[in-house]
C-alpha cells in the first residue's frame, strides 16, 4: 500500500490508504465516516444551511437573509428578524450541511448570532465534493451532475443577490421574494449534492448500504413557498451614512483630490474634485495633466487608488528583483484585508506592477510639491460605507454616492465607473482629515488608508516652518512652556552625528540633512522626529524645510496638523542672527542648499505670521494657536 495525506478542512490531517488493486478504491477517514454516519443515521436531524450577505467579507458586510432545511421545513429569517428559530433548531440538529460554510457561513452567524451553536458535525460539501472528483462552485457542480432546480432564476448569482438586497431596502418588495427564492434554491440543491457524493463514496466503501435521500429534507415539500415579505423596518432605511452627519459644518471647506488611477497613460484615469460634498469628475490621461490638474486644485490631500510603496525588502517592481524569493509580491496591507475577506490584489502580481510604479512616481511628484498624498482601496471603502460597488452596477454605485450626500453634475450626466471610483477615493481622504480613518501598513511599508465609521482620537500637531532667524524656535519653545511636547529635526541629526563622532555644528546639520533629503529619506526623517514626542496629545515640530514635510505631516495628521510659517523681513532677520550667532555667516548659513526650499512652504501653511515685533507679540500669537489647536478642523482658507 501507498499512502497520500490530504487537508481535513476543520484544520487536522488525515491519511487515506490508496489500494493499488481493485477499481482506484480509497479508505475513508475515521472522522469523514463518522460525520457521515450521523448524517445517514438522522437525516431528519441534518441543518441545511445558506446565508446572503451584502459582500464576502465577514469583517465590514453583513448577513440579509439567513435560510435552512430542517426535520421536513424550508425556514428564512431576515435581517431584524429574530434569531430564536435558527437557534432552536441548531440546538437539536444532529448535523450542520453547508457549501464553503467552513469559510464562510459560519463566520458571519458566528460574528452576527453568537447565541447560535450549531452541532459539532459539520459537513462541507465544497471539501465533501473535492474527494469525489467534483469541483468548481455549487452551481458548476450542479451543472455537471445534472440537478436543475434553477428553472426560474437560472442566470442569477451572488452579485445580483447583493443587489437585490440594496433594492429591497430602498423600496422593492418583490427584490426580497427574489431574493430568498435564490437562497431556497441553494439549500434544495445541497441535498441532491449530497446525494451524488455520498453515492459516489458508497461505491468505494462499504457505507450508504441503505439508501438515504439527502434531498427530500434539503428540498422538503413546500420549500419553494415564500414567507410574506413587509416592507424594509426604519431601522434598514434610517441606517444609511450621510456626509452631513459624519462631518462637521468645516468639512464644507475641505478640498480632496481622488484619482482612480490606471496602469497605462493611454488609459485616462478617472479624477475627482470633491469640495465638501460637491464632485467634479474627469477623466484624465497623462502623468504630467495629473499632477498640473491635482496642483491647480490646490487640494487640502490627494488619494490615490494605487499601490503607493513597495513589500518591505522589495527594491523594484520587476520579477527579476533580487528580493522578490525573500519578501515576495504583497504588502501587510493587503494581507490584512485578504484576512478580513476583502478581494485585493497583490501590488506586485505582474498585472500590477505597472499601477504600483506609475502610483509611486505620482505620488513622489505631488509630495514634492507640498501636496500630501495617502493611498486609498475604493472597494473596501465602499464596502465599509455600506455603498453598493460597482459590480453591481454603474447605476447602484452612483446612488450610492448620491444616498450619502455627495452631490455635482455625476448625478445627471454620464460618466464612467473610474471617475465614479475617484469620488470614493476622495471620500476616504476626507475621512482620513476628520480622523476616521485605520492606516494598514508596517513601519517600513507605508498605510494603505481606509474609512472608520467613529473618530479616532489623534494629537494635535502645530509644525513651523521659516526662514533663518525669523522667530520659528522661539514660537515652539513658548508653545512647549504652555504644554506642548517640543521636538525638532535638528535632534534626529544630532544623534547621528553624535554616533559618528561628529561636532553639533550648524554646518554640520545642514550637511547631513542635504544628504538625508538628497538619498529619499525625509519621510524617515519625519517619522524620527515625532517619534521623540512620544505619545504626547500636543506637538509642536520646529524646522519644516521641505514641502514634503508638509505633506508628511497632513499625511499623519489630518485636520488636526496646523502649519505656521513665520516670516520677518530680512534686514531684521539679519539683525537677529548677528546678535545670535554673529561668529557665522548669514548669507551663507540661508543659502545653503538645505534651506533653499523653506520659501515654498509658505503657499502651503495654514497661517503666515509676520514676526516684526517683540516677544509679547509671539506670545499672544502662541495663545491664538493653542486655541486653534482645540479645533477640529485646521484647514488652510
Amino acid at each position: 500500500m501507498s499512502g497520500a495525506t490530504i487537508s481535513d478542512p476543520r484544520g487536522s490531517r488525515s491519511p487515506i490508504t490508496r489500494r493499488e488493486t481493485g477499481k482506484g478504491k480509497k479508505t475513508i477517514p475515521r472522522w469523514l465516516r463518522r460525520q457521515l454516519g450521523v448524517c445517514a443515521s438522522f437525516p431528519e436531524l441534518v441543518l441545511f444551511l445558506d446565508i446572503e450577505t451584502t459582500g464576502l467579507s465577514h469583517y465590514y458586510d453583513e448577513i440579509t437573509v439567513v435560510g435552512w432545511s430542517f426535520e421536513g421545513t424550508a425556514k428564512t429569517i431576515i435581517k431584524g428578524q429574530d434569531p430564536a428559530p435558527l437557534h432552536e433548531d441548531a440546538s437539536r440538529a444532529k448535523a450542520l450541511v453547508t457549501f464553503n460554510g467552513i469559510r464562510f457561513d459560519t463566520k458571519f452567524i458566528r460574528k452576527e448570532y453568537p447565541e447560535v451553536v450549531f452541532p459539532e458535525t459539520h459537513v462541507d460539501l465544497m471539501y465533501l465534493c473535492r474527494r469525489v472528483g467534483l469541483t468548481g462552485g455549487q452551481k458548476a457542480i450542479e451543472k455537471e451532475i445534472g440537478v436543475d432546480l434553477r428553472d426560474e432564476l437560472p442566470e442569477m448569482d451572488g452579485a445580483e443577490a447583493v443587489l437585490l438586497w440594496h433594492k429591497y431596502v430602498r423600496g422593492e418588495r418583490n427584490a426580497l421574494y427574489k431574493l430568498i427564492h435564490y437562497n431556497r434554491i441553494d439549500i434544495a440543491a445541497m441535498g441532491a449534492i449530497f446525494d451524488e457524493a455520498a453515492s459516489r463514496i458508497g461505491g468505494q466503501s462499504d457505507m450508504f448500504v441503505e439508501s438515504t435521500s439527502f434531498v427530500d429534507w434539503s428540498a422538503p415539500s413546500g420549500w419553494r413557498n415564500l414567507p410574506k415579505v413587509s416592507p424594509p423596518p426604519v431601522a434598514l432605511t434610517a441606517k444609511r451614512l450621510h456626509f452631513k452627519d459624519l462631518f462637521d459644518d468645516a468639512f464644507a471647506a475641505l478640498r480632496v483630490v481622488g484619482i482612480d488611477l490606471t496602469g497605462a497613460e493611454e488609459r485616462p484615469s478617472g479624477w475627482c474634485l470633491l469640495h465638501g460634498r460637491e464632485a467634479c469628475v474627469a477623466l484624465v490621461s497623462s502623468d504630467e495633466d495629473l499632477i498640473e490638474e491635482t496642483s491647480r486644485a490646490r487640494p487640502h490631500i490627494v488619494s490615490i487608488d494605487s499601490p503607493l510603496c513597495l513589500p518591505a525588502g522589495r527594491i523594484s517592481v520587476e520579477d527579476d528583483d533580487p528580493g522578490r524569493a525573500e519578501f515576495g509580491i504583497m504588502r501587510e496591507s493587503e494581507r490584512v484585508l485578504k484576512r478580513r475577506g476583502v478581494n485585493v490584489y497583490p501590488c506586485l502580481i505582474q498585472s500590477m506592477q505597472k499601477l504600483t510604479a506609475r502610483g509611486m512616481r505620482l505620488a513622489r511628484a505631488l509630495r514634492e510639491r507640498g501636496i500630501p498624498v495617502i493611498e486609498s482601496y475604493p472597494g473596501a471603502a465602499q464596502d465599509i460605507m455600506r455603498i453598493p460597488r460597482k459590480g453591481a452596477g454603474e447605476e447602484w454605485l452612483r446612488a450610492g454616492l448620491q444616498e450619502f450626500g455627495i452631490t455635482g453634475a455625476f448625478e445627471t450626466q454620464k460618466v464612467t465607473h473610474d471617475e465614479l471610483d475617484a469620488i470614493t477615493s476622495a471620500l476616504v481622504g476626507t475621512f482620513h482629515m476628520a480622523g476616521m480613518s485605520e492606516a494598514l501598513g508596517t513601519e517600513e511599508e507605508p498605510p494603505l488608508i481606509i474609512p472608520r465609521l467613529e473618530r479616532e482620537p489623534t494629537a494635535v500637531v502645530v509644525g513651523v516652518s521659516g526662514p533663518i532667524a525669523a522667530g520659528k524656535t522661539t514660537l515652539a519653545r513658548i508653545l512647549e512652556r504652555n504644554g506642548f511636547s517640543y521636538t525638532r529635526f535638528s535632534l534626529v541629526l544630532d544623534d547621528m552625528l553624535m554616533g559618528k563622532n561628529h561636532p553639533l555644528t550648524r554646518s554640520n546639520r545642514q550637511t547631513l540633512g542635504e544628504e538625508i533629503n538628497a538619498s529619499g529619506r525625509q519621510r524617515w526623517l519625519n517619522e524620527q522626529t515625532i517619534k521623540l514626542a512620544g505619545a504626547a496629545e500636543r506637538i509642536v515640530v520646529d524646522g519644516l524645510r521641505f514641502p514634503d514635510d508638509h505633506a508628511f505631516m497632513v499625511e499623519r495628521f489630518g485636520a488636526r496638523f496646523f502649519h505656521v510659517y513665520i516670516d520677518a523681513p530680512e534686514e531684521t532677520r539679519r539683525m537677529r542672527f548677528d546678535l545670535r550667532d554673529g561668529d557665522v555667516c548669514f548669507d551663507k548659513t540661508s543659502n545653503a542648499e538645505v534651506e533653499r526650499r523653506i520659501g515654498e512652504l509658505r503657499s502651503s501653511a495654514h497661517d503666515v505670521f509676520l514676526n516684526d515685533g517683540d516677544v509679547p507679540d509671539i506670545e499672544r500669537y502662541a495663545g491664538h494657536i493653542q486655541n486653534k489647536g482645540t479645533e477640529p478642523c485646521l484647514f488652510r482658507s
